[in-house]
Formats: C-alpha cells, sequence, structure tokens
C-alpha cells in the first residue's frame, strides 16, 4: 500500500463530485488503509463525507473553489487554472505530499498540466496515455490513446519499451508480447515511421519480445501483451471498440425482445448474460495512465460512475506499488536508449486530443 495518501481531483468529470467521493468510499472496500486527499469545494465536498461516512482520517480536503471545465482548452486552463482543483492535486504529487493523482477531468488540460509540473522522464521525448483493453482470453495495454497526433520513429520505440516496462509492472508478464498497429502484417505495408520503428524494435540487440505487425482485428485475440500506436490511430481504435460494445449490448437486447421464445430463451441464460455483461462492461477497464512523466496521473473516464472511478484508483495504487517510473528509468537504461538527463518539454495543448473524456 502505498505509503503517502492518493490525490483526488474531486471536481474533474461529468459526475463530479458525487461519484468521485463516491469512488473513493468504493476502493476503500478493497483497500481499508488507504488515505485520501480530496482537492475541490469544501462546501460540496463536507456533505457527501458525510452522506458516505468517510472520516477525516480516510480523507482530508484541501479547499478550492476553483475547478476546470470539460470543454475548457488546455492552453486557457494553464493560464487560469492555478488554483484549481486539478492543478493543486498535481502539485501536491511533485512536491511528495501525496503518491500519485487521479481524476475524471479534462483529458486536455490534465495532460498539459502534468506535463508542466511533472516534466518528462530522463530520455523520454513525450508521454503518451496507455490502458487496458479488453482480448478475449486476458487483458492487454495499449499506448498512445490519444497524448500525441502525430509520432514519429523515436516517439513509438520509446512507447514500446514503456509499454513493455508496464506491463510488466501492472500484469505482472515475464516477456510482454509487443505489436505495432498498422494497416497489414507485411513488412512493407504502413507508413516510413512504421517501418523505421519495427526494424528497431527487429535487431538483435532489443530485449523486447517484438511481434510484429497487428491489425485492429488482431487486438481483441490476444496475439500481443503492447499494442503500440500514434495517439490519433490509438484513440480511434479504442472509441471503435467502446462503440461496438454498445452495439453488442443492444443488439443482444433487442434480439432477446422479439418474441416470446427469445424472452424465454433470455431466462435460461440470464446467468450467461450477466457474466457477458460483466466482460464487456467498460468500468471494469477504467484508468489510463500518462506515462512518461516523472510522477503518476491516472486519468478517469470523464462519465465515471463510482465503480468506475475507483477502478481508477486500484490502477494508481498499483502503480506506486510497483514503482513504475523506476522500472522505466532501470529498463531504458539496461538497453541504452537514457540519457543523463531529460530536456524539459513545455507542455503542447494543441496536440493533445480529449481522448478519454
Amino acid at each position: 500500500m502505498p505509503d503517502r495518501p492518493l490525490a483526488i481531483d474531486a471536481m474533474g468529470g461529468d459526475k463530479a463530485p458525487a461519484a468521485i467521493v463516491g469512488g473513493v468510499k468504493e476502493s476503500l472496500k478493497y483497500n481499508p488503509t488507504m488515505r485520501f486527499v480530496l482537492f475541490g469545494d469544501e462546501p460540496q465536498l463536507k456533505p457527501l463525507m458525510q452522506k458516505f461516512k468517510l472520516s477525516e482520517e480516510q480523507c482530508r480536503i484541501v479547499h478550492t473553489p476553483d475547478y476546470i471545465s470539460n470543454d475548457e482548452k488546455p492552453s486557457l486552463a494553464l493560464r487560469k487554472g492555478k488554483n484549481s482543483s486539478m492543478r493543486l492535486a498535481i502539485e501536491s504529487v511533485k512536491a511528495g505530499e501525496c503518491s500519485a493523482v487521479v481524476s475524471a477531468g479534462n483529458t486536455g488540460a490534465l495532460m498539459a498540466m502534468s506535463k508542466l509540473v511533472y516534466k518528462t522522464l530522463p530520455g523520454i521525448h513525450r508521454p503518451a496515455i496507455i490502458a487496458f483493453f479488453p482480448a478475449i482470453d486476458h487483458k492487454i495495454v495499449m499506448l498512445d490513446l490519444g497524448a500525441n497526433i502525430q509520432c514519429g520513429a523515436r516517439e513509438l520505440i520509446q512507447f514500446a519499451y514503456m509499454g513493455d516496462a508496464f506491463a510488466k509492472t501492472v500484469l505482472g508478464l515475464k516477456h510482454p508480447r509487443i505489436g505495432i498497429l498498422n494497416v497489414g502484417s507485411e513488412e512493407e505495408k504502413g507508413h516510413e515511421e512504421l517501418k523505421v520503428t519495427a526494424q528497431a524494435l527487429r535487431e538483435p540487440h532489443c530485449p523486447l519480445n517484438f511481434s510484429g505487425y497487428v491489425e485492429g482485428h488482431d487486438i481483441v485475440d490476444g496475439h500481443v501483451d503492447v499494442v503500440v500506436s500514434d495517439g490519433f490511430t490509438g484513440n480511434i481504435a479504442l472509441k471503435t471498440a467502446e462503440g461496438t460494445g454498445k452495439l453488442i449490448r443492444h443488439m443482444i437486447k433487442e434480439t432477446m425482445q422479439n418474441s416470446i421464445w427469445a424472452k424465454m430463451g433470455f431466462l435460461l441464460a440470464t446467468p450467461a448474460f450477466v457474466a457477458l455483461k460483466r466482460k464487456l462492461d467498460p468500468r471494469s477497464y477504467n484508468g489510463a495512465m500518462f506515462i512518461g512523466l516523472n510522477g503518476i496521473t491516472v486519468k478517469s473516464h470523464g462519465g465515471a460512475d463510482a465503480k468506475s472511478f475507483a477502478n481508477a484508483i486500484d490502477v494508481a495504487v498499483k502503480l506506486v506499488e510497483q514503482d513504475i517510473n523506476r522500472c522505466i528509468i532501470d529498463e531504458l537504461t539496461q538497453t541504452g536508449l537514457s540519457v543523463a538527463a531529460s530536456e524539459p518539454v513545455m507542455p503542447q495543448p494543441d496536440f493533445v486530443s480529449e481522448s478519454i473524456n
């Protein structure tokens, strides 16, 4: 368990602050010794703490009436959000007061602020958004899911190493299989950046378990454990998968109401459908890390309810426990990709998408 509390942006998200405080309560069921600092409007948070029976020992409030709206541009948030719940939560991690920050707020603003405050890890050019993705028989991870619209080979190679460290740390895999998302599996397919990346990962000295190119339909097959992509393509893949899940649920529900026989069949198969719903529930996969930064920020889905937000908290706890950033630095150092120090990379709001909201 982290030795410092988690910082919670209590005002970020479509259902804040009620769903956020409810998520904290839900999380304490599984992590009863965890402690939290809630950043937000105290007059709103105090009654919610009483409602969910949260003690001041479990949750401490840092009052600020300012917060970042979902539609606020990252550049504006950077200029005017210095006293916002989001910014103060991030600053608390930088100061060593908290171990990580969890927010369901504006993705672009959260990335820009985290990048400005934390800076990047040594040797990392750009951070990426990494998250779990459902596959046939196990979870996989995918990056980038929207932080970088355009990526060169350097960024994609670094994404591969960071994804490898993440899969080892969070999924417990010894030799994660790495795949690059492409329009085909043939070597001649794809643009030049993908070819250069694939060539580098195929080099004999490369320690990664590179499996080659994967196509969109290969993602859920589970043939690889880490899928590497630029943020533009990765975000489209993510949203397409979410939409497909909704379509499947809708079609099943519609089909089961077509006739009396279908309804009877549904009743008989209810346990199986409940299990299917649980597997397809996006709340089970909530919690994306801004990987590559010198501090831990976990992004929850903007529309998260209490259960979903609790899953994002759980991701943050695991990342802190496993010391994910130290694992990344060690891996880059061992492979010679790390440099003595990382040049501060200032946020580029125009290139940050609202990928998880």
